[in-house]
């Protein structure tokens, strides 16, 4: 989406004429845009996808009453050929962009912000999905991971077969897994912070119904891969006080996202590859070498 389109989008839905906007270099499976209208911010997303939005719009309402800093609607509908909505601008900068930045206990504040707004997730009272299952989850991520893999060729698709049988293994935990609702799209994005604290949550775009553990396994994962400390996880990970079986289940999480992320190298979305070199491909391998040998040790 050319910026000239969204500037008129935004013109015609705001009736806003004097503004500045730019394109934001996040934003994998929808065009965003920040716009700035004497010296406010808003977050314009773009779509062509019908209905892109409408899962979004609904989960932010329902998470209103949790009292965690989450964006407000201001606008949403259709413009031409694209569905667009139209937020509040939130401050802060994704935790992947300022990790490095950050002291210990700075991160240990964070994983207890963190936590306490999953909690305050969990408590919600939501109708579960309909014929949800949580060996749905698993095998949809090791689906996907499977035909990307093959597609791509840049990793070795025995790995998926690999984690498989964990996840065999494992079936009396998965089974035993509940439709919990938490936020499980904030790892190293989607979760803002300024001076230290949490300031928003963006990207809502649906809500996780099951084992909170993934989200702490796939910032793990994202983390080695950004080849930074992951301290900030084992904050998470005493915050979550998790028992034996549940250690080896995050293990097996763990594995889940590394080829999920194998997956999604060399993937085209919208107008942007993720990108994959050698690299790339030697880090995701010995990431996953290394969580192998955790389990089977």
């Amino acid at each position: 989406m050319e910026i000239k389109k969204a500037g008129q989008l935004f013109e015609n839905v705001m009736k806003e004429k004097d503004f500045s906007i730019e394109r934001c270099s996040t934003g994998i499976g929808n065009y965003v845009f920040i716009v700035t209208v004497k010296n406010i911010k808003y977050i314009l997303r773009c779509s062509l996808e019908k209905d892109a939005y409408r899962n979004t719009v609904y989960w932010l309402k329902e998470l209103e009453e949790c009292d965690i800093p989450i964006p407000k609607v201001i606008k949403y509908g259709q413009y031409e050929e694209y569905r667009y909505l139209i937020l509040s601008y939130l401050s802060g900068e994704d935790i992947g962009i300022i990790y490095k930045d950050l002291q210990d206990s700075e991160k240990r504040q964070i994983a207890k912000e963190v936590a306490a707004i999953q909690n305050k997730v969990s408590d919600l009272t939501i109708q579960e999905p309909e014929d949800w299952n949580w060996n749905s989850f698993t095998d949809e991520m090791l689906g996907r991971a499977q035909e990307l893999i093959s597609k791509n060729g840049f990793f070795d698709a025995s790995k998926v077969e690999e984690v498989r049988n964990i996840q065999k293994e494992l079936q009396q935990y998965i089974s035993s897994v509940k439709p919990i609702p938490y936020l499980d799209d904030i790892s190293t994005k989607n979760l803002l912070i300024e001076n230290g604290h949490v300031s928003g949550v963006i990207d809502i775009d649906w809500m996780g119904f099951g084992d909170r553990l993934t989200f702490v396994a796939m910032t793990n994962v994202a983390l080695l891969n950004m080849n930074l400390d992951t301290k900030y996880v084992d904050y998470l990970l005493e915050e979550l006080h998790l028992n034996s079986e549940q250690k080896r289940a995050f293990i097996f999480y763990c594995l889940l996202f590394c080829v999920d992320f194998m997956g999604e190298r060399g993937t085209q979305y919208l107008d942007k590859v993720v990108p994959v070199n050698q690299e790339v491909i030697d880090r995701l391998n010995s990431i996953y070498d290394c969580f192998m040998s955790q389990w089977n040790n």
